[in-house]
């Protein structure tokens, strides 16, 4: 364990990323002003690196060394922007000086790293002068400049075809069950053993949202419609059927230019569900294994085997679908650089339209964190070759990056990757990342955004529990009448 001891609170999540990224095989802890007096007094004999934050600047201890920065200006208070970048240059050069090592993404601790070569395409910066504003600013490789710069450019075009913003917005559907949690999950989402008896309830919840939100959105364009998770095939047959029926009774699906359903875990899916998902128009398909390794499913609980997803996906081929998603995860639990190429081999063989490659990270909701714990984060092994190995089989399927973000936690400090065939690029993952279009999020744990002309964002969360959802659907409701009365 490594602990590092800081003086201010508002800096642990930077802290901490950093510290985490230079010592990837350490659980690494914070001490901040705020922690129990119980959990002092077990961390403090481990303590190993001091930060101390001030008007002036910085101190760094550590073994015996003492590294020190002075803030640009006279006042933080004034300058807490430019403070708090200068920090995070001065801890990862700090860092970087004590390992001898470097990080892809330099100081930055973002998790949407395009936003930034995004703005400057649109202010008419030039590629060269967005790659040395990276490099120089925030330390970030050549090479991870160069594929934000290139996504940022895809991006950008894609974009522009959708035409005003202002005048479109994007629809998500939640649907928060699985057949199990595997392991790494944190997302809202609930095992559909326990709650099935919840499921129709739900639905009609859910349509009371559909309701309003095609009041508050009449005269709007309909760009994208994406329906998450959790895993939208636990639904049966006929609730899959209804939800869907009444998305096209309340909303007009006329000019939608991409229908997505995330029809991820291979054992949720059956012809009789995939005929549903024809008949009613939509376009997009994900079929995610994470991993072809049998052992790696059965660790982190996904019940299906390499032989269902490979079933899956050919059944999905079979009954029309031309865009079809495959999501892969590096990193996972004792997965080698072996097991890794093995998994790109057999996902080049099934030839999806699209390809998400992520990088593992360990959230602190997730059974995955008591596992690092009980065994180690060692075992987590991504890797600047994996991650090579798995742009390279993307390559090979004639894909071409178009979105990318990053999660804390992340190992290897890397990030999330989306690849996909020319006309499979998946636009509503694009207006997500760069946040410049109102997204209507519906559903338990729902977070919808409203994107201003002036670029302001606000933000209305539903509720993450079934039951209390259910309970409180007319807040739910009330909440984005709200948001969207001017």
């Amino acid at each position: 364990m490594l602990v590092v001891e800081l003086n201010q609170s508002n800096y642990e999540y930077d802290v901490h990323s950093m510290v985490s990224s230079f010592y990837p095989e350490e659980q690494v802890r914070v001490l901040i002003p705020e922690c129990s007096q119980a959990k002092r007094q077990e961390l403090q004999q481990e303590v190993r690196i001091r930060v101390e934050l001030g008007e002036e600047g910085a101190l760094f201890a550590a073994d015996g060394e003492e590294f020190r920065w002075k803030a640009p200006g006279e006042d933080r208070h004034v300058l807490a922007r430019e403070y708090k970048e200068g920090f995070k240059r001065f801890l990862y050069q700090t860092l970087s000086r004590i390992t001898g090592k470097e990080l892809p993404w330099g100081s930055l601790t973002g998790i949407r790293p395009t936003k930034i070569a995004y703005a400057m395409l649109e202010q008419g910066a030039g590629v060269q002068e967005i790659e040395s504003f990276y490099r120089e600013k925030y330390f970030v490789s050549q090479e991870k400049a160069g594929l934000s710069i290139d996504i940022a450019g895809r991006e950008q075009k894609l974009l522009q075809s959708l035409g005003n913003q202002e005048e479109g917005y994007s629809l998500y559907l939640g649907i928060p069950f699985c057949p199990t949690t595997c392991m790494y999950c944190s997302f809202t989402s609930f095992p559909l053993g326990l709650y099935r008896k919840k499921v129709d309830t739900y639905v009609d919840c859910l349509v009371k949202e559909m309701e309003q939100a095609a009041r508050l959105c009449r005269g709007k364009r309909l760009d994208c419609v994406y329906l998450g998770g959790g895993t939208p095939t636990t639904l049966e047959p006929c609730q899959l059927d209804r939800l869907l029926g009444e998305l096209e009774r309340l909303f007009d699906l006329g000019g939608v230019k991409e229908y997505t359903v995330e029809a991820g875990r291979a054992d949720s899916i059956t012809p009789e569900k995939l005929q549903v998902l024809r008949r009613r128009g939509v376009g997009r398909i994900s079929v995610n294994p994470q991993t072809m390794q049998q052992r790696t499913l059965d660790l982190i609980g996904r019940k299906a085997s390499v032989e269902q997803v490979e079933e899956a996906y050919g059944l999905a081929r079979e009954m029309g679908f031309d865009n079809i998603n495959m999501d892969l995860i590096l990193g996972l639990p004792g997965e080698t650089e072996e097991d890794v190429r093995r998994t790109v081999e057999r996902v080049v063989e099934m030839a999806p339209d699209s390809l998400t490659v992520h990088s593992l990270a360990v959230k602190r909701a997730s059974r995955l964190s008591q596992w690092v714990q009980e065994n180690g984060v060692s075992l987590l092994h991504n890797t600047d070759e994996t991650m090579r190995i798995a742009a390279e089989g993307a390559v090979r399927l004639g894909l071409a990056p178009y979105y990318l973000y990053r999660q804390k936690n992340m190992s290897g400090n890397f990030e999330n990757v989306g690849y996909a065939r020319e006309g499979k690029f998946g636009l509503y993952n694009i207006l997500i990342m760069e946040e410049v279009q109102t997204i209507v999020a519906l559903g338990a744990g729902a977070i919808t955004k409203r994107v201003y002309p002036d670029g302001r964002i606000e933000r209305c969360e539903n509720v993450k529990e079934v039951a209390q959802y259910i309970e409180r659907i007319e807040e739910m409701i009330e909440r984005k009448r709200v948001l969207f009365t001017d």
